[in-house]
Formats: C-alpha cells, structure tokens, sequence
C-alpha cells in the first residue's frame, strides 16, 4: 500500500478536472493539467498551503467538513466519495467510536410490532435516533422500495435521502423535505452521541453541502403541518402528509406515519396495496 494514497488522490482528481468544468478559464499557461492547487483551494474554501500538506502527506487528518468541501469542489461521484472517506480513515482521521457508548436501539418491542400491524394498510415505519429503518408495514414496503429505500443491508432514510438519486427524483421539492427530515433529525439525536457524530461525518463526505450546510445552519423544528408531492414510480403523484409517534425516551425510536393528503392520493395507495379504493381516507387539516 503506498505511504501517501489520500494525498495522491487528491492530487490525481485536481487534475482530473479541466478549469472550465468548474467555471474557470483555460489560459494557456499552464503546466500540469487540471486546476490548480491554489484554484482548488479556493473553491474549496481552504488554504492553498493546507491543501499542499494533505496532497504531500504532511497533513493526514482532514476533517470531515474538509473532505465534503473537496468533494463538491472536484465534483466526486458517489463512489470516490465514498473512496476519500477511508483513505482519510486509513490515513488517520480519528473515526474509532467510543467502545463504552450505548448503541441505536436495534430491538422492536412486540406491541410496537403490534402497533405497526394495526396500522395497515398505512405507510408507516419504525426508525432509531439515527434514521436506521427497524421496522415497517406492508403499506411503507409498497411505498417505499420502488425508491430505493430499502435496497441496503441497513436501511436509513437520512442517508437515503441525501445520497440516492432516486429520492431526488421522487420529491420535486426536494429542498423542503431535506430542511424538515433535517430538523427531525437533529431533534432527536444528540451531537455527543458517537454513533450520530459518524453518520454526521460519513453524509458531510459522501452528500457533500446539501447535509453539510443544513448541519451547519441554526437549528430549527420539524413542520407540524403541511404536505409534501412525491412522484412515485408505480403510483405516480402522490400528496403525503405526515405524522411523528414517539415512544419513550428509553427506546429512542420513532414511528414516522404516511397519510394520503387528497382523495387521488388515497385511491392511489389501496391500488398499490391491491385494496378496493376506500381503506384509505384522505386527511385534511
């Protein structure tokens, strides 16, 4: 394994990068292709002479904030994304969890369970304070795979959300289900907590500003009310609103309840179902 393998992919990526893919002019004098350091560094918002160190292996401890302003700098795919992180990780950067720390609950008690089963044939699903899915009806099943969601070995709807293309593809205003799934995110799990603080580091990389700027932004509280248009591949346009359960803070778990916003919505969610149109009801105010 080289001894400087993060600081040569960085440097092989600035050069992979013409100036004008990012806005910038050609010239005719330059020596080496690509961008320059200093052009980078810019875009990046760091210093030239920090970039140099990481690049020459003086520097092996980028921060994840660093590495997510590299990433939408030199525009990474997902994957080399995903490639930064660990040669970071491998380099250096601290990402060892605290080995004393209470992990996400991964346990489902039976009358959640049997909440859940009520609920049918309603889209609704069982998340931990780090939005990883532990359970859910057959109705969010029916919903949600098309989109993706639950393809991972580890579902979670905040990494979903903020790395899959489908969900983009799925809510025209993706801005404003990002802002609340944000605030929610945020409520319920606290910074300390070392499991969250990795998920936090792992999306500021590999979702680059649109996590890492609503990160940095004030806190603020998830909507109450309002609904939101999704464009479902099998069912078409659906209006969802919403409903958060919480159950007891020892669990740290939540139930996150889809409900059709309109008649269309309601009707279009039983043919998903294959249910007669009327199990569902539109919910308005």
């Amino acid at each position: 394994m080289a001894d400087n393998e993060l600081g040569t992919f960085l440097r092989t990526c600035r050069e992979a990068v013409a100036p004008a893919e990012v806005g910038l002019p050609s010239g005719t004098r330059r020596r080496t292709p690509g961008l320059r350091r200093s052009e980078l560094a810019t875009l990046a918002g760091i210093s030239a002479e920090y970039l140099t160190r990481l690049e020459q292996g003086r520097d092996r401890n980028p921060s994840p904030s660093v590495l997510g302003a590299l990433s939408d700098a030199l525009r990474l795919t997902m994957d080399e994304r995903l490639l930064l992180r660990r040669l970071a990780k491998a380099s250096g950067h601290d990402a060892v969890l605290c080995a004393g720390a209470t992990a996400p609950s991964y346990a489902v008690r039976a009358t959640v369970r049997a909440l859940l089963d009520r609920l049918e044939p309603t889209p609704a699903v069982l998340v931990n304070r780090v939005g990883d899915i532990l359970a859910h009806t057959e109705g969010y099943s029916r919903l949600a795979a098309p989109l993706g969601i639950l393809d991972a070995d580890r579902p979670n709807v905040v990494r979903h959300l903020f790395t899959d293309p489908r969900a983009r593809a799925a809510y025209p205003d993706w801005d404003r289900v990002a802002d609340d799934q944000m605030a929610r995110f945020r409520q319920g799990a606290p910074l300390a907590d070392p499991q969250v603080a990795a998920l936090i580091d792992e999306l500021t990389v590999t979702a680059g500003a649109p996590f890492a700027d609503r990160m940095a932004a004030a806190p603020a509280p998830p909507r109450r009310e309002g609904d939101d248009l999704m464009i479902h591949p099998e069912a078409g346009a659906l209006r969802l609103t919403h409903e958060v359960l919480a159950l007891p803070d020892a669990d740290a778990q939540t139930i996150l309840v889809h409900l059709p916003a309109d008649d269309a919505t309601a009707t279009a969610l039983d043919r998903l179902n294959g249910r007669t149109p009327g199990a569902l009801r539109a919910v308005s105010g």
